[in-house]
């Protein structure tokens, strides 16, 4: 296999390992030019929240977590009695998910992977679609891992059509760093029109608490019934 864009490394060192292992912030991504965004490490170590519940409802088949932090949904969807895995690069990340006893395993999205090609969905959830700052190839590795039809839930960027591939690296209040890596960040139309040239098409987009989603399936949308 081809090694995709990663930002292995970056997330799995301090300050980021620090964050998870307290559970709280706080914590940013910063750009080269000194903007910072906030990263929400309390929620992240929480239980599943009303928005995360209503994406875990909406999966089908068994379900691969790319880049599943500490694993709230992981581990929920096993409490569910699904069949799912959370990967991660972070070590800190992979280690919190394994302690709440869910299935993990420290790997890059663009390793090889377990059930390539078997997974009913995939979750970027978190900003997750910014995986390795190259969207097209974060989409096109996705569904290589998807059953035909599969399907992806994104959460994207509220309320922009923002389309940013960027530097970036962890920091925390007190200037920590961790390795600059590539990211990305995408509003739904821009997905969409990533997803669209990639051969997905959309079948759902919705907001819960504040939060943007939105569900693509593999493959061309099914034909129409014939009316004769």
């Amino acid at each position: 296999m081809v090694a995709g864009p990663s930002a292995d490394g970056a997330w799995s060192a301090d300050p980021y390992s620090l964050a998870l292992g307290s559970g709280r912030g706080p914590l940013f991504l910063r750009r080269t030019d000194g903007w910072l965004l906030p990263l929400d490490v309390e929620r992240w170590c929480a239980e599943a929240d009303a928005a995360d519940l209503e994406v875990l409802r909406r999966c089908e088949g068994a379900v691969l977590d790319v880049g599943c932090g500490p694993g709230r949904l992981v581990a929920a969807l096993s409490g569910q009695g699904r069949r799912v895995l959370g990967i991660d690069v972070s070590e800190a990340a992979v280690a919190r998910t394994l302690r709440l006893g869910a299935p993990a395993l420290r790997r890059s999205v663009f390793d090889p992977l377990p059930g390539e090609g078997r997974w009913g969905t995939a979750l970027l959830i978190d900003g997750n679609i910014g995986i390795g700052g190259d969207p097209a190839a974060l989409l096109a590795r996705t569904g290589r891992l998807l059953a035909p039809g599969g399907l992806l839930i994104a959460e994207t960027v509220p309320d922009l059509d923002l389309d940013e591939r960027v530097r970036v690296h962890v920091t925390d209040a007190r200037g920590a760093t961790g390795t600059a890596f590539p990211w990305a960040r995408l509003g739904t139309p821009a997905l969409l029109r990533y997803a669209e040239r990639a051969g997905w098409h959309a079948v759902a987009r919705w907001t819960a608490e504040g939060r943007s989603f939105a569900a693509l399936r593999s493959g061309p949308p099914a034909s129409a019934p014939s009316s004769r």
